[in-house]
């Protein structure tokens, strides 16, 4: 009798960002929700959130301060004192996120390491390299989340994104002109209690991803139970 294989478990990392701005060249992370879900019971089984603290010049050739623009602090709600108040330092979040990952790993292989997901997802990707390069967490990084290198030989990791998968659900509905996660959402049926909250957000990204899976699916009895939520700005307020 051949000896069984055992089945590897794939994992997505539900990730979003709050930002002091839409350049993550520029702009200051300011808040960073992760969630993990296994893409065969579509199962969370870990989460993480946190307000990041201002941060400016450091070591790893990032040349000014990074900027907060108060239109960006207006749309999230979070204003400075909430960052001077309740944010942690830049470098012990970018450390959490390497260690998030490595538990959420929880098949051996390459191809097990975990996928980003997310709504508009290079984005977050954008702040998300910006914030482990300023840690000296790349290595790191590179060699915890699944991904590979580009042309030049930079490090670009793997993701699903929403935003494409909507369009591809929607665009021959004439009703639906807009992509946006609350919109999508509400055609859906997902429930966004707090929209530009980072945890939030990520809630409802992966509802909509458990959706769009179940329809791929097409299995009867089977569908992906969205999360029971609660209002998740209450568990950063001071």
């Amino acid at each position: 009798m051949a000896p069984q294989t055992e089945q590897k478990i794939y994992v997505g990392i539900g990730l979003d960002f709050e930002t002091g701005g839409l350049d993550c060249r520029e702009c200051a992370c300011t808040q960073i929700a992760l969630q993990a879900v296994r893409f065969d019971t579509w199962q969370v089984f870990d989460r993480y959130q946190a307000y990041i603290a201002p941060y400016g010049k450091q070591d790893a050739g990032l040349p000014r301060r990074k900027v907060y623009e108060q239109a960006a602090l207006d749309y999230s709600a979070i204003t400075m004192e909430m960052l001077r108040t309740q944010g942690m330092d830049m470098k012990k979040v970018a450390g959490e996120v390497i260690a998030f990952a490595k538990r959420a790993t929880l098949s051996k292989g390459n191809q097990c390491k975990p996928v980003l997901v997310g709504q508009n997802i290079a984005f977050d990707i954008g702040f998300l390299q910006q914030l482990v390069n300023y840690a000296g967490l790349a290595a790191e990084f590179e060699k915890t989340f699944s991904g590979s290198r580009d042309y030049y030989g930079n490090f670009q990791p793997h993701y699903i994104d929403t935003l494409a998968l909507g369009r591809l659900a929607f665009a021959a509905d004439p009703e639906v002109t807009s992509y946006k996660l609350e919109l999508v959402a509400s055609r859906l049926g997902v429930e966004l209690d707090d929209a530009h909250d980072a945890a939030a957000d990520v809630t409802a990204t992966l509802d909509i991803l458990g959706v769009y899976t179940s329809r791929l699916r097409q299995t009867e009895g089977t569908a992906t139970a969205m999360q029971k939520k609660e209002k998740t700005r209450k568990y950063f307020k001071i």
